[in-house]
């Protein structure tokens, strides 16, 4: 694999591992990297496997999925670092779906990701094994599912990722009748803090009732995809002049990539998640807890951080036993980063002053 980065600084000073998310690219790092730089850092963000010019990875849908499997993209990562010249990483930061490949990082290997900074998407730890059950075999699961109950509402719905794990989403968004660039725009204008209908809250329960309170990008429509989904609520031509977060400019260097590239790499990322298939190997870590310095950054328009129930908390309460810090931006909807980039970049070197006093202590 040849993983096209982009990087700020001078190698040799500390580094940070900064990883995008779906469907984003390096380029989403572009506003925080230079005064992290300057603050002394050598700022590394990477087009991910399966997204960008990073290449050597397989497009086909019915590919291997087992190079997008996430200790491999954890592999990813870690020889990337080291690649680089560096035997350490002052942060690892994750955005998104980054945010797991992040967490992964540090679970797998603290030695070399000294703090975490997750954005967005909180980690709830890696799943469990079966505990206790030789005298005790556990209830027999009941053979609906949510898929099936969401299938049942008075509006039929279905959870966005399950979506994504089909053969038919690279298409619809690939192919969609407006376009790549009219669809991206439409997709990052939903998820941000422009989009008035963005009023997040924590949900009670993983039930189809609750699920069916999150927007349509979310828990969709039955029988719409993606594509169709976000072109209901476009912005007007005023909304597009006047979103200087994301320029016309900008958005053509996202555009022109997925136009060439499509969308199946990272749809792969999805389909590891939802057909469970790597599932045993997580389990290897069971128990395992994330002990480096940890933070947590999301906007307060981001439903990212409620579309699973209870895992803000697991986060901050299991998951994570040194998070020093969970922050909501406000003005900021799902793509944080981009949105507020000053007071993002403003935490991160707080997260990395506080890491280097607390490596000193630790040391101590």
């Amino acid at each position: 694999m040849r993983m096209h980065v982009l990087e700020a600084g001078v190698p040799g000073q500390p580094c940070v591992l900064l990883l995008h998310g779906f469907p984003e690219l390096a380029y989403s790092w572009r506003k925080v990297m230079l005064p992290l730089a300057n603050a002394g850092f050598h700022v590394v963000a990477p087009d991910q496997r399966g997204y960008g010019r990073t290449t050597g990875w397989d497009p086909a849908f019915d590919g291997d999925l087992r190079q997008f499997r996430m200790l491999n993209l954890v592999r990813d990562a870690l020889g990337l670092v080291f690649a680089l010249g560096h035997r350490s990483v002052a942060a690892v930061v994750g955005h998104d779906f980054g945010a797991s490949v992040a967490a992964w990082c540090v679970l797998v290997r603290p030695d070399v990701f000294q703090s975490l900074v997750l954005m967005s998407a909180p980690f709830t730890g890696p799943p469990a094994l079966p505990f206790d059950t030789a005298l005790h075999p556990p209830p027999v699961c009941p053979g609906k599912t949510i898929h099936d109950d969401l299938a049942l509402l008075d509006r039929p719905r279905k959870h966005y990722q399950w979506y994504y794990s089909t053969a038919a989403a690279n298409d619809d968004m690939w192919r969609a009748p407006q376009g790549v660039h009219a669809f991206l725009r439409a997709y990052y204008h939903v998820k941000s803090a422009d989009w008035p209908g963005n009023q997040p809250f924590p949900l009670r329960s993983w039930t189809a009732a609750e699920l069916a309170k999150l927007p349509a990008y979310y828990v969709m429509d039955a029988g719409l995809g993606m594509a169709e989904t976000v072109a209901c609520e476009a912005p007007s031509d005023a909304a597009i002049a006047a979103c200087a977060w994301l320029p016309e400019a900008e958005l053509a260097i996202y555009s022109a990539e997925y136009s060439r590239t499509g969308f199946q790499g990272g749809l792969q990322w999805y389909r590891c998640r939802t057909l469970g298939v790597f599932e045993a190997e997580h389990q290897t870590f069971s128990g395992r807890t994330i002990d480096v310095p940890s933070w947590f950054i999301a906007g307060a328009s981001d439903w990212g951080t409620h579309q699973l129930p209870g895992a803000l908390q697991q986060m901050q309460s299991v998951a994570c036993t040194r998070m020093l810090g969970c922050y909501v931006l406000e003005g900021a909807g799902h793509w944080v980063q981009q949105e507020q980039p000053e007071a993002v970049t403003r935490l991160l070197l707080e997260a990395l002053r506080a890491t280097s006093s607390q490596s000193a202590l630790f040391i101590a």
